[in-house]
């Protein structure tokens, strides 16, 4: 069994008093076979950038410079992103999205009505 021991005890890494961070299920649950270097590029910006909600509005003109891509580059890396259900895109705004799968469906109540969507601080 490997030992481990800290490299470089001056500089161990806390978690930062901002938003930013990178969920290890990305690895655990095999999200990385669904893109190529350059979305994960993209996709590490994404989460640097984004707000407590992920949100981010880099233009992609900013996002070419920052990560040396073309804008076809760009479009293509933000596509496999998508088409990974990682982020969201709505031009200008960007959303790094939650690994955790979406709530199913609510069944309907008795009366045949659609039950109310929750109240408070739910986006």
């Amino acid at each position: 069994m490997i030992e481990k021991y800290l490299l470089c005890p001056e500089r161990v890494r806390r978690v930062p008093p901002h938003f930013s961070w990178v969920d290890h299920r990305l690895v655990r649950d095999h999200h990385l076979r669904h893109a190529d270097a350059k979305a994960w590029a993209l996709y590490l910006v994404l989460v640097t950038v984004g707000d407590e909600h992920g949100l981010s509005y880099y233009s992609e003109a900013t996002l070419g410079r920052l990560l040396t891509l073309g804008p076809d580059e760009v479009r293509a890396a933000r596509g496999q992103l998508v088409a990974a259900s990682l982020i969201a895109h709505e031009a200008p705004l960007y959303q790094v999205l939650s690994l955790d799968p979406a709530h199913p469906p609510r069944s309907p109540a008795p009366s045949g009505h659609p039950q109310p969507a929750p109240q408070g601080g739910a986006w």
